[in-house]
């Protein structure tokens, strides 16, 4: 059973207040069978603590969540496969310890294990990259309907994380459905769409392509590139080096030409179109300058 919407997972206006403290602010989000939802946002941005509603870990202060069209309970976290930021294992226990402890909760048999793995080997002794793939295969092993992932590549060489992703992907193409949190943009090509959050809130949503729009950046190509840099970024701009030219996004190239004539730099000036990063960065400042407004004025 899903909801009305044919979501396995939704949020209506979810809102959780700590106090006096905002951490999800009216937050509207859905994830159907077979979908890759990535849900994007700085430390602080309220990512985690969404799931910890979406999963009833933490109850909504207003607005409200569900899981396959009910509210979170134990029958409903069944369902789903859970890849916490901890990754949920017991250090102090061998993979094939921790898998054993999986079946007997879900009754399930569980798949083989890595062969590099040695039997009595403890987790806590292991690499974070093979402690990953148990805390995948665990959150796999009893076949769930959903997968709600926070940040399972962080700390993972580029090789573990096409492993994980792989295994992300193989789970949506069997119907599952996914919500995964990373900080890692190139990892966002690899959902069908993203959720962005800044301080609490949802500020953009939708397809990589269409979060990016028509959204330019400046680039400046210099001979003096070091000197530009310094220029621009005293001028209070975000400067990123691409290769020996600089990106500046969201910046007015008038203001950026003349920033650059006063400093004595000589410099090509033109736009190109931003990448998800610097619209993510643009995105992210934004809604914290308008966090801060809001604090400033209540």
């Amino acid at each position: 059973m899903t909801g009305a919407s044919g979501a396995l997972a939704e949020a209506a206006a979810a809102t959780r207040r700590f106090g006096q403290f905002t951490a999800v602010r009216e937050v509207n989000l859905e994830v159907g069978p077979g979908e890759v939802v990535g849900l994007l946002g700085a430390n602080g941005a309220g990512k985690t603590t969404l799931i910890r509603m979406l999963l009833g870990l933490i109850s909504t202060s207003s607005g409200h969540v569900a899981l396959f069209g009910e509210p979170p309970s134990r029958p409903t976290r069944t369902r789903l496969g859970y890849v916490p930021q901890g990754l949920g294992l017991y250090d102090d226990l061998s993979p094939a310890e921790n898998m054993a402890f999986t079946d007997a909760a879900f009754g399930t048999r569980s798949p083989a294990l890595p062969a590099q793995l040695r039997p009595r080997e403890l987790v806590g002794s292991l690499p974070l990259g093979l402690q990953r793939r148990i805390a995948f295969a665990q959150a796999l092993a009893h076949r769930p309907e959903l997968l709600i992932l926070d940040e399972p590549t962080s700390g993972v060489d580029p090789l573990g994380r096409a492993r994980l992703w792989e295994t992300i992907g193989e789970a949506a193409a069997a119907g599952a459905g996914v919500l995964v949190t990373t900080h890692y943009m190139e990892e966002a090509g690899e959902c069908d769409r993203l959720v962005i959050m800044a301080d609490g809130s949802v500020v953009a949503e939708g397809t990589a392509g269409e979060i990016i729009g028509s959204h330019l950046a400046v680039v400046v190509e210099s001979a003096s590139w070091a000197e530009a840099f310094s220029a621009l970024e005293e001028a209070g701009h975000a400067v990123a080096l691409a290769g020996r030219g600089l990106r500046v996004p969201g910046a007015d190239p008038a203001i950026v030409r003349r920033l650059l004539d006063q400093a004595g730099l000589s410099a090509i000036v033109r736009e190109a179109p931003a990448t998800l990063d610097e619209r993510f960065f643009e995105l992210v400042s934004q809604g914290a300058a308008g966090a801060a407004s809001a604090g400033a004025a209540g």
